[in-house]
């Protein structure tokens, strides 16, 4: 029997064995289906409630920079200026080259790195370290492009080739040639990661530019202005289109010094192929008027961001260029101590003007034998020969007899042993030591025979130039103390400090330094004609001489040579310290404060000449013009 086409389908469905009755199976797969669409759904719609209405602001201005761009105008930082007007820093124009990740192919990075001399690995090292901030600020790369590198960036940045290049024209720090000033001045640089970290760098950001010494760091704030931005309209490749407005920086604000660039010229020439330090300072309100460390740096490294190998040449260089020695120094000031103590034996009452003692060349204390610095001695020495001659043996009779607890008092009383608080960073304290010190620190007794090595100004005593300047200008003045400082009309209440002062005891002080220049004493090489000027010399070990004789070390470890001056003996003006490291004899250094001293008082009597001739000029040029005359015919009349 022959069956039709859709019966012969029946038959064969008949067939089949029965489907498996499992519900769960499809049912499953549904509902997970369900959940699938459903949490889309909610995906979606808590999306549209964060873009339009929880925070739209945020994301609309995320959208508009795809098309509208602001690109930062760098504001100059201020002038840094003499005492006279001068300048000393400048800032110059000059162009930076930036990245912009908007439009950043990493591809890229290595053509651009080779076009403008610059390591690749070092350009994405620089780009990590930015990676946590909006991608649509760029990233400064290179600054102070040179020509040829202005070439490179103008050629390809206005193509389609290289997108994410940007010129920024950017304000760069100039200062002078030669490390003139160096440490007083400072210098900027980036600031780092681990000054970020730093709640005094708290409000500022990756990339920017600050003052990280010296002045350009203490008046940081004054100097650096508030960088201005220009709104730009893009396409989709970072071409700008349209200006759409500047806002204009506002550069920072000028700063005026106390430093003189003459006396400063002629202490950076004294210290010429030396090492140490010079400070001058205005005992009268604390105007430091020069203050050299050599050997220096020159700033002019660091203006944008120093390159590795000029970091590590310089930090790597046993002369140590960036420690201001000036104010950083702790060192032994050797006899230009000995004024402090003779002025602690008098105020004391431990010794007198009359007090006397035989130099043989040395004196035995508990049990050691203590050397004079002339062999053969200098005889009966009282006070004035004693300071005149710089006898040791005469010193270590008078600290003797004071001990050590008074020597301290004294030389805390006149400023050592602490910072003066000059507004520049990092300033040293120096050591003055006393049985308290040397109890609470080392948990000792303190010797007797120590107090033999502090009186001559050596031991475990440790001063800075700016230290020994500070406290022979107080003195100098009669017991009035000025806070040292660099920036001129700085208002500081507390400036001064008055200390009552036996007057005789001081002047009998001032007479035995006057008598070191003038009286055929230790300093005479500080001599000037004409010019009552005070000093005293120091010579300071840095190890046993006698230890150090004959060897390697020896020959490196010479005695650092101190001199320290000030003119006139009446109503002083200006004093001068001077360190000469290895300098051997505290006579070397006497010429470098010999030569500010006579800069300044030479500037001085010119600007009294030019005074007086401006007094005179009325006279010269006769009776003024009358009524209705001019005054080329008043003078006609005259002549």
């Amino acid at each position: 029997m022959t069956l039709f086409p859709i019966e012969r389908i029946k038959a064969r469905i008949a067939s089949q064995p029965p489907l498996r009755d499992d519900a769960r199976f499809p049912s499953g797969k549904i509902a997970f289906f369900q959940y699938l669409v459903v949490g889309t759904f909610v995906f979606l719609i808590s999306g549209f409630w964060e873009l339009q209405i929880r925070n739209p602001e945020f994301y609309n201005e995320r959208a508009e920079r795809n098309r509208i761009k602001s690109q930062p105008i760098l504001a100059p930082r201020g002038k840094i200026l003499d005492r006279d007007g001068r300048v000393i820093v400048d800032s110059h124009s000059s162009f930076s080259l930036a990245l912009s990740r908007d439009n950043l192919n990493p591809a890229h990075l290595g053509y651009i790195a080779e076009g403008l001399g610059l390591d690749p690995a070092e350009v994405e090292a620089r780009l990590r370290r930015f990676r946590s901030r909006p991608s649509y600020e760029a990233i400064i790369i290179k600054e102070e492009l040179t020509p040829g590198e202005l070439a490179f960036v103008e050629a390809h940045r206005d193509s389609e080739t290289f997108p994410e290049l940007e010129l920024l024209q950017d304000q760069r720090r100039l200062y002078p040639r030669d490390g003139l000033a160096a440490h007083v001045i400072g210098y900027v640089g980036e600031v780092s990661e681990a000054e970020l970290d730093a709640a005094e760098f708290a409000r500022y950001n990756q990339g920017d530019v600050i003052g990280k010494s010296g002045i350009e760091r203490q008046y940081n704030e004054i100097l650096m202005g508030v960088d201005g931005q220009r709104r730009v309209m893009v396409d989709n490749r970072g071409k700008v289109r349209t200006v759409m407005g500047i806002k204009e920086a506002v550069p920072g604000k000028n700063l005026q010094l106390t430093i003189d660039l003459d006396l400063q010229a002629v202490a950076e020439l004294a210290m010429e192929n030396r090492r140490g330090a010079v400070v001058a300072l205005d005992p009268r309100n604390g105007d430091v008027l020069a203050m050299v460390s050599h050997p220096a740096f020159d700033p002019n490294k660091f203006a944008g961001r120093i390159r590795n190998r000029d970091w590590m040449e310089i930090i790597s260089d046993p002369e140590k260029p960036l420690l201001n020695r000036a104010l950083q120094a702790q060192l032994a000031p050797g006899s230009t101590f000995k004024p402090i103590v003779a002025l602690a034996g008098l105020e004391s009452g431990a010794i007198d003007d009359q007090f006397q003692v035989h130099c043989g060349g040395g004196a035995a204390f508990y049990g050691r034998y203590f050397k004079c610095h002339i062999k053969g001695g200098h005889g009966n020495v009282e006070l004035h020969k004693g300071l005149t001659q710089s006898c040791d043996v005469f010193f270590y009779n008078a600290g003797n007899r004071m001990g050590i607890d008074k020597i301290a008092q004294y030389a805390e009383l006149v400023g050592l042993g602490r910072r003066t608080g000059i507004d520049l960073p990092h300033e040293a304290e120096g050591l003055v030591p006393s049985s308290k010190w040397k109890a609470r620190t080392l948990r000792q007794k303190w010797y007797a025979g120590e107090t033999i090595s502090v009186s001559i100004g050596q031991g475990a005593l440790t001063v800075t130039p700016l230290q020994m300047a500070y406290a022979m200008g107080g003195l100098a003045t009669g017991g009035v103390w000025h806070r040292p400082h660099l920036v001129r009309d700085r208002k500081d209440d507390e400036r001064a400090r008055r200390v009552e002062l036996n007057l005789e005891n001081l002047n009998k002080v001032i007479d035995g330094m006057y008598g070191v220049v003038n009286e055929g004493g230790t300093g005479g090489r500080a001599r000037l004609p004409g010019l009552e000027v005070c000093g005293k010399t120091g010579t300071a070990q840095l190890a046993s001489n006698e230890v150090l004789k004959g060897t390697a070390l020896g020959r490196t470890m010479k005695d650092n040579a101190w001199f320290v001056g000030f003119a006139p003996r009446q109503a002083p003006e200006i004093v001068v310290v001077a360190l000469f490291e290895g300098g051997e004899h505290g006579p070397a250094a006497a010429p470098i404060v010999r030569d500010v001293l006579k800069v300044y008082f030479d500037k001085k009597a010119r600007q009294a000449q030019r005074q007086t001739q401006m007094a005179r000029l009325p006279n010269l040029l006769g009776a003024p013009p009358g009524p209705g005359q001019s005054l080329p015919g008043a003078l006609q009349e005259q002549r």
